[in-house]
């Protein structure tokens, strides 16, 4: 597939670009990126420039869809729909910001209009969405509760960081038919 902008009122959501490389190396120095994301532990300019290299690949195979989060023309974080290839109808939402771009509201912000268009016919046509996150990381949990996911339980030992660390993951859905209103998360002390 052909990358796809998006835009809501306050961001542009593009690919990943050669420009982008400086400011992905910053933000992936962040210590929280690092214990809860995927990315290299130590994190390398060199990782940076491999990663938005990646991204041009898994748009063209249509495995992966990545976009950098813009606000006022600055990279802010990223959100990506993953394990696309698999033919099943389903991806993952997985997202990071840097520091700065935190409690904003932007990530939810990106993350709606990558949503809208992954359950789209016009998009990747999805009929689900599931979500992950290293137990614990709650303001990760929040962002995907108020997005609409469904809290569905905890797996056990299941994710493993950059640096190589397993810890239990909790994981939630979302369906297309889903209302997107959010609903209660145990693991959030709602009832």
């Amino acid at each position: 597939m052909e990358p796809v902008t998006l835009r809501t009122a306050r961001l542009v959501l593009s690919p990943p670009a050669d420009d982008d490389v400086d400011a992905i190396f910053e933000a992936c120095q962040d210590p929280l990126i690092q214990r809860y994301t995927t990315v290299p532990s130590p994190y390398e300019r060199a990782h940076a420039e491999g990663f938005v290299e990646k991204t041009r690949g898994w748009w063209e195979s249509g495995s992966e869809a990545t976009w950098a989060v813009r606000v006022d023309g600055r990279l802010g974080g990223m959100v990506g729909l993953h394990r696309m290839g698999t033919g099943s109808g389903s991806a993952e939402l997985g997202y990071w910001m840097a520091p700065g771009f935190r409690r904003g509201g932007f990530l939810t912000e990106a993350c709606r209009p990558i949503i809208d268009f992954g359950f789209s016919p016009d998009g990747f046509d999805l009929v689900r969405l599931d979500w992950r996150a290293v137990a614990g990381n709650e303001a990760s949990a929040r962002a995907a509760r108020r997005l609409g996911f469904r809290y569905e339980g905890t797996m056990r030992e299941a994710l493993v960081n950059g640096a190589g660390v397993r810890a239990d993951g909790w994981v939630a859905g979302l369906l297309r038919t889903d209302e997107r209103t959010p609903q209660a998360w145990p693991v959030l002390g709602d009832v």
